[in-house]
């Protein structure tokens, strides 16, 4: 089959979930591709080496700056006439011939319209939407996400594929691993004990009760001088009042890649009680670097933890707390959570992620 692949997103200058997926999903699909051929479309050049080589892949760079998907993207799909055109994320063009496979990472903006900009909300609406119906096949991060898609605009279960990203184990410098934090500690101003949030700062990913059972922590604990560590950055509804008056609290802000295995092999837990995630990348990362993991009993969260962290209501701040105090408190708990967590984050891989993507692709050009 000739397939086109949307890959715009691989070139963003500050990478988010939904651009390392794009990114590692196509790198994988090219390792895996037996005999399909692949053109990837960019709006910026790519790096020489972002793709390993291949000589089924062709590389297609078609700049413009606004409305790149609707315009310059769908007239090369009409010139093109590729047997599928996948899109890695949410929004397929208005316009264009033959088949198609989308991944829709989340329907968050269905829960949280508050947290979105309103022309925004009102794009990802119609855009997702008309996604999940003129797809031949959808990808789902997650059966919650399945679920939704089911829930919101009725698509069919049987139009949905449940496809789990890989996640790759977060890098830990070699002097770290053997013990000397102090060059991250210093960068960020970390103390030798802290819970860790990794994450943007906003309102679906509950800063405020993470604080406040914090807080409540400390209150029982008051002899324990661990800080609260919430590490990325500030988004669009960031509130300074969810911190304000804590003792204890860090904001270090955007963390480099190549110190998260470390802020995160450091930490007591990581405390990611998010509102709602279609997928949570920093659980599957903290599980490959060795941390225990709090978490939300809601959305995509069980199925990505299972038995392998703590699950705890997202609304309840005592039940967040008494999950903190469980993992300082209880000496047998925590190795035996790094142990879960570890077999648990193996699970996730991009081979396999491409493997189930590849026949969605196939099953889309015969249908």
């Amino acid at each position: 089959m000739r397939i086109v692949i949307d890959a715009s997103r691989c070139t963003a200058p500050r990478l988010t979930g939904t651009e390392r997926y794009a990114i590692e999903l196509i790198r994988a699909l090219i390792r895996l591709n037996p005999a399909h051929s692949l053109t990837l479309y960019f709006r910026d050049p790519p790096a020489g080496d972002l793709f390993p080589p291949s000589d089924r892949v062709d590389y297609r760079v078609i700049p413009l700056r606004r409305a790149w998907t609707h315009l310059r993207f769908a007239a090369e799909l009409w010139r093109d006439r590729p047997d599928v055109t996948f899109v890695p994320a949410h929004t397929l063009p208005l316009l264009f011939p033959g088949r198609a496979v989308v991944t829709i990472h989340d329907l968050g903006f269905r829960y949280f319209p508050e947290a979105h900009p309103p022309a925004q909300r009102l794009y990802l609406e119609a855009t997702t939407r008309y996604s999940a119906r003129r797809a031949a096949v959808v990808l789902a991060d997650s059966a919650a996400t399945a679920r939704d898609l089911s829930r919101f605009y009725g698509t069919p279960p049987d139009k949905i594929r449940i496809v789990y990203p890989g996640v790759e184990k977060p890098s830990l410098p070699a002097s770290l691993a053997e013990g000397n934090w102090e060059m991250v500690r210093r960068k960020y101003g970390l103390p030798d004990r802290y819970f860790l949030f990794i994450g943007t700062l906003q309102p679906r990913k509950n800063i405020a009760r993470i604080v406040q059972a914090y807080r409540l922590w400390r209150e029982h604990h008051p002899h324990d001088s661990a800080a609260l560590v919430l590490a990325g950055g500030q988004g669009w509804l960031f509130d300074p009042a969810w911190v304000q008056g804590v003792e204890g609290v860090i904001l270090p802000g955007y963390v480099d890649d190549a110190d998260k295995g470390a802020l995160l092999a450091g930490a007591l837990a990581l405390v990611f009680p998010s509102l709602y995630e279609g997928f949570g990348f920093p659980v599957i990362e903290a599980m490959h670097a060795g941390t225990p993991v709090i978490a939300s009993d809601t959305s995509s969260l069980p199925e990505l933890v299972g038995d392998a962290g703590l699950l705890v209501s997202p609304l309840d701040v005592e039940a967040i707390a008494a999950a903190m105090g469980h993992l300082t408190d209880d000496a047998v708990l925590r190795p035996a959570l790094r142990e879960k967590g570890y077999a648990q984050a193996v699970t996730f891989t991009w081979e396999r992620a491409a493997r189930q993507t590849l026949a969605a692709l196939e099953a889309a050009g015969k249908s």
